[in-house]
């Protein structure tokens, strides 16, 4: 389905019945990464995929697509669906969008997953490397695509997942450079939500990768202490949604 928003159209779906779930991808991902577990969820809630701005099927939205910016995005696309409340998940970049929706709109977000996410912002050195990046995608896109998703998988995963590596490298391939660095521009400077998250009172998970090279795990268990969240550790890297599916499908009634 499309929405159109701000003279731009941005690409959703909606699958099954009952409390509504949001499931939003990471960076350089699109809706498709949520298919191998629709089916299981459908059976007991509405299941909202969208493709972020300048991700999948979506338009940009201008040359920085703030984690605020795509929230407002989600938040239409509940509209138009007539849907008031909703549980989130988000991979990465999409857990990002989930904790700004949540503050933008309190009484709309009902739970929070942070998969391989964090609620802290950009330390200056991450900062450093996003403008690093933004200059090598501006000359070498292609060569940024294959090193960055290749290094999202723990090392001991890389031949295993080989194939859903080189899938994930195609779809990321069709993005425009404009999108993917709107998105490096973003995520660059979104704000630190840790104090949000703590006051968050209803239910709130981190699943994070014991050898996740994005976000370490030593890390994610001080946020998950300090924000008094629940913590899941799966072994693999930061691609749980294919490293760890087996164990995704099992710990998704956490949220039920």
């Amino acid at each position: 389905m499309l929405l159109n928003y701000k003279s731009s159209s941005f690409y959703y779906t909606r699958q099954g019945n009952g409390n509504t779930l949001v499931l939003l991808h990471g960076f350089l991902e699109n809706q498709t990464m949520w298919d191998p577990f629709i089916s299981q969820l459908s059976n007991n809630h509405t299941v909202i995929t969208i493709d972020l701005p300048g991700h999948g099927k979506s338009d940009c939205l201008g040359y920085i697509h703030t984690m605020e910016l795509m929230a407002q995005v989600v938040q239409a696309v509940l509209l138009k669906e007539n849907i008031s409340r909703a549980k989130f998940i988000g991979h990465s970049m999409g857990g990002y969008v989930a904790l700004a929706f949540a503050e933008i709109f309190p009484e709309n977000c009902t739970a929070i997953v942070l998969l391989n996410s964090t609620p802290k912002a950009d330390s200056a050195e991450r900062k450093e490397n996003r403008d690093r990046t933004i200059a090598l995608v501006k000359k070498h896109k292609n060569v940024f695509l294959s090193m960055a998703i290749t290094n999202l998988f723990a090392e001991q995963n890389k031949e295993k997942f080989a194939h859903e590596i080189e899938v994930l490298k195609k779809d990321a391939l069709k993005m425009k450079t404009q999108g993917i660095i709107a998105a490096l521009e973003g995520m660059k400077i979104r704000k630190n939500r840790s104090h949000f998250l703590k006051k968050f009172d209803k239910i709130k998970i981190i699943i994070a990768g014991s050898l996740d090279p994005i976000m370490p795990v030593s890390e994610l268990k001080t946020i998950a202490e300090t924000t008094n969240s629940r913590l899941i550790i799966l072994n693999g890297g930061h691609m749980s949604t294919i490293e760890n599916r087996p164990e995704m499908l099992n710990y998704m009634h956490f949220i039920e």
